[in-house]
């Protein structure tokens, strides 16, 4: 698509930062989304919802939005509900489909009826839990196991709980973000993410990445404040295995109704090559440790025209809302 032809994208909004724990990489991601549509001539723009409220995008005339935003409040289907009644057109999954995605356990549950395979699960209330319910859970699920709350992304409140004396502290972290905990199988395996863009029949998962990092400590500060975590695009799988491994994240995104573009991470458990879902991103991060360029770059898509893609992609779940309510 043409510098030109970006024009006709009319003023674009880049909703940014917002008031989710995933606001400091949000605006990681935003000013990259930003730069990247502006060096395309895309009449791109600066909007965080945490700093205006999101009529302001009809009053300053915003055609279309490209939502850079994690987590609660801007990937749950929320904002995308507000820009429905708005008329705007936005980038990424609609209404139902994001806020399924960004609960680990609906997503689960969504993906299990359908057959597909994700890790066994226990869920507790995150207020006035039942004690003796908390220390069940290593007998039910083994040892070592995950801990998380289930509404979060980017690692926060995630707890590899390795002996049953610490699992009172991974579920009191937590608990400070999110009112269920999610407990979850441990897979012992490679580390996997797959992104896919499109939507529908023409919906198409890009490369395959591997990620290795030191002592699998994937967490919130090397994924995004270090380099000592390893990416491997191409993943360096076996060329049927890595499209297995597609065929199985189209069907996860389908499932859930995604469309625009996504993220599926995934376990690779070593014993025997089995995939293991663990969750639909739907708004993925696009900073310069993010692994949906990364993956798109291997494609032989610049970060430059997978925004630009992604931007045409950008659509309402009600179309004749187009134009905002009356």
């Amino acid at each position: 698509m043409s510098t030109a032809s970006n024009m006709h994208f009319g003023k674009v909004a880049v909703l940014m930062g917002g008031s989710s724990a995933e606001r400091a990489i949000s605006l990681m991601s935003g000013q990259g989304v930003l730069a990247a549509l502006r060096s395309q001539g895309v009449d791109a723009h600066a909007f965080d919802p945490q700093q205006q409220s999101l009529w302001a995008l009809r009053e300053q005339g915003f055609a279309r939005c490209f939502i850079a935003l994690h987590g609660r409040h801007g990937e749950d289907g929320t904002v995308q509900g507000a820009l429905e009644l708005l008329g705007i057109p936005y980038t990424g999954s609609g209404v139902m489909a994001s806020s399924i995605a960004v609960d680990k356990v609906m997503t689960k549950r969504i993906w299990l009826a359908q057959g597909l395979p994700t890790p066994a699960y226990r869920v507790l209330p995150a207020n006035a839990p039942d004690s003796a319910a908390i220390t069940q859970i290593p007998a039910e699920l083994g040892l070592p196991l995950i801990v998380k709350p289930p509404h979060e992304g980017s690692s926060i409140g995630v707890s590899k709980v390795q002996s049953a004396a610490q699992m009172q502290a991974a579920f009191d972290l937590a608990a400070r973000y999110d009112n269920q905990v999610l407990c979850e199988q441990f897979i012992d395996g490679a580390e996997l993410t797959c992104p896919v863009i499109g939507s529908g029949d023409h919906a198409r998962a890009l490369p395959v990445v591997r990620i290795q990092a030191p002592y699998g400590a994937y967490d919130y500060q090397n994924k995004y404040f270090t380099d000592v975590v390893k990416y491997h695009c191409p993943s360096g799988l076996p060329a049927a295995l890595e499209q297995a491994l597609q065929t199985l994240v189209l069907a996860a995104y389908r499932a859930l109704g995604c469309r625009g573009w996504g993220r599926a991470d995934l376990m690779l458990r070593a014993s025997d090559q089995q995939p293991f879902l663990l969750e639909m991103n739907t708004s993925p991060g696009m900073t310069s440790h993010s692994l949906v360029p990364m993956s798109a770059r291997a494609d032989g898509i610049s970060y430059e025209a997978l925004c630009v893609r992604l931007l045409a992609d950008a659509a309402l779940d009600s179309p004749l809302l187009k134009g905002g309510a009356a």
